[in-house]
């Protein structure tokens, strides 16, 4: 029996675009469009300020631009060798090694263990984190004039000459005096108060991730305190404990802002006792105009970072920790 007045259906043909499908492809387009609208000034900003910029001070790191940023006068690595000749350069070098070998132990253990202690609090946990975490939204800047003016100095009336006088302590100049150098406990207290809650709150984090078993099985074997913190505690902050070390290595090899505030006298930046290289810099490029050593200085400062980072993740194993934890 044959049907008339019907066509056999086509496989071969498309199905038809339905409506539904052409507004989730109107939607789409949309939502695309929106998206390149927003982020197009961000991203053509960032290239043009921050990797255009980056590009720039390179080029002009091999060249001899005195009191301009333009091309042309190409001296080679001579901006590099001059830089690593200068004896002033060389100090501060040292000083920041020796700066990120002291404060960075102790930022570490003094935050871990106001983290295991916050930790512990049954009641009020959320202001101590608060109370700690306060500073490190301070300017770098409005700190060190505290600490430079009130907390240090040195003048009978500030608050470390008035509390020694109780003690029968003469008024001593903390940052001006060299030897013993005094200064530099105004430059730990400094970052301490400024840097601990941070990691902290950091650390804080990793041990509420660990699981609550592990403590239990350890209670059950008898381990005491030290001997939990030791074996369970510390071993599965090991991610958390490397990637706070990358941060505080890199934020002590930059340090600019609280040394410049405490030691800079307002005239010449040869006169200072302390220096750090990004203040050095700073007086080479911005002082004295010589903007190809300043960029030479600049990315010698970034490759110690990089090599400290890449020794820090061999040393500790970065890249295996994050299976043992």
């Amino acid at each position: 029996m044959t049907v008339t007045g019907t066509r056999p259906l086509d496989k071969t043909r498309p199905a038809p675009v339905t409506a539904t499908r052409r507004r989730r492809l109107t939607e789409r387009q949309s939502k695309a469009f929106a998206f390149v609208v927003l982020t197009a000034p961000m991203l053509i900003g960032l290239g043009v300020f921050r990797y255009v910029a980056i590009g720039w001070s390179f080029l002009l790191s091999f060249s001899e631009a005195r009191r301009t940023i333009s091309l042309g006068n190409w001296v080679g690595f001579d901006n590099y060798r001059q830089l690593l000749s200068d004896e002033r350069f060389r100090d501060s070098l040292t000083m920041i090694v020796l700066f990120t070998a002291l404060i960075v132990p102790v930022t570490f253990a003094a935050s871990l263990g106001l983290a295991v202690l916050v930790n512990r609090v049954k009641r009020g946990r959320a202001f101590f984190r608060t109370a700690f975490l306060l500073p490190a939204a301070v300017s770098y800047v409005a700190a060190a004039m505290i600490w430079k003016m009130a907390l240090f100095s040195g003048v009978p009336s500030g608050l470390a000459n008035t509390l020694g006088a109780l003690f029968g302590v003469d008024p001593t100049p903390w940052i001006q005096t060299t030897s013993p150098p005094l200064y530099w406990i105004v430059l730990v207290t400094l970052r301490l108060w400024l840097q601990v809650g941070l990691y902290m709150i950091l650390f804080i984090a990793g041990l509420q991730a660990i699981p609550p078993h592990l403590y239990e099985a350890a209670a059950l074997d008898g381990a005491g305190p030290w001997r939990t913190f030791r074996s369970v505690t510390f071993p599965m902050l090991r991610s958390t404990s490397v990637a706070i070390l990358l941060l505080m290595l890199i934020a002590a090899l930059q340090a600019f802002d609280e040394f410049y505030a405490i030691f800079s006298t307002g005239a010449s930046l040869g006169s200072e006792p302390v220096r750090t290289p990004l203040m050095h810099l700073y007086g080479v490029a911005l002082q004295d105009q010589d903007y190809g050593v300043g960029s030479a200085g600049a990315f010698l400062l970034t490759l110690l970072i990089v090599l400290v980072t890449l020794l820090q993740g061999r040393i500790l194993g970065f890249s295996r920790a994050g299976d043992k934890d």
